[in-house]
């Protein structure tokens, strides 16, 4: 199991500090939570920000989009440093088209799914992805509790992905209890922010989740 803290829950006045130290933790990846307003009610960072944390890690960035539209963006976060791009589904009219271009850019490139929406909006375009990511909370603000129609919602993308190089991908209330449900529903990446910001011991913290 891959543990990917979010920094929507570090201290943003120290962001640098903070994936350097989620790193010596132990992180696998460095999940960064882009949000525009405008597709979600909150606002967040943009492309400097992930340029500006790039050198304080080797380990992989896990740029999650929030945003609408999302195609003109791209480019500057590919740019930034980001090793894997993930879009919303529910945020753009031609997804093929979407994730060729993240793959022009050499990234690897993800899909994410609100609550509402179902698995099967990806089933023609599994052969683009690297990454599926169930949101198990409604996008758009940290600390919210875990929706348990993710489990089902995992299990039936285990299926779906079969046998291709696709990680399942969950963020959003994930804590201790509902990681072990979530490995045995057949996730691969638990993001989580609050689970490993609450306290100081990160590598405790990041250990309790695997």
């Amino acid at each position: 199991m891959k543990i990917a803290p979010s920094l929507l829950s570090a201290d943003f006045a120290r962001l640098g500090e903070e994936v350097r130290a989620i790193d010596l933790a132990g992180a696998d990846y460095i999940h960064i939570d882009v949000m525009d307003g405008h597709f979600v009610p909150n606002l967040t960072i943009g492309a400097p920000v992930v340029r500006a944390l790039r050198p304080h890690t080797a380990k992989t960035l896990d740029v999650h989009l929030m945003v609408e539209p999302v195609d003109p963006l791209i480019e500057s976060f590919a740019k930034a440093g980001s090793d894997i791009i993930t879009v919303h589904a529910e945020a753009t009219r031609h997804l093929d088209r979407t994730l060729q271009l993240i793959k022009s850019f050499g990234k690897k490139a993800g899909v994410a799914l609100n609550p509402a929406t179902p698995e099967t909006v990806i089933a023609y375009v599994l052969d683009r992805l690297d990454l599926v990511l169930v949101m198990s909370v409604n996008p758009g603000f940290g600390g919210q509790d875990f929706l348990p129609v993710a489990l089902d919602k995992v299990r039936r993308l285990r299926g779906l992905v079969a046998s291709r190089p696709i990680e399942i991908e969950v963020d959003g209330g994930v804590e201790p209890k509902t990681a072990a449900e979530l490995k045995e529903a057949g996730a691969d990446v638990l993001v989580a922010g609050s689970a490993i910001f609450h306290s100081a011991d990160y590598a405790a913290n990041i250990k309790a989740l695997r």
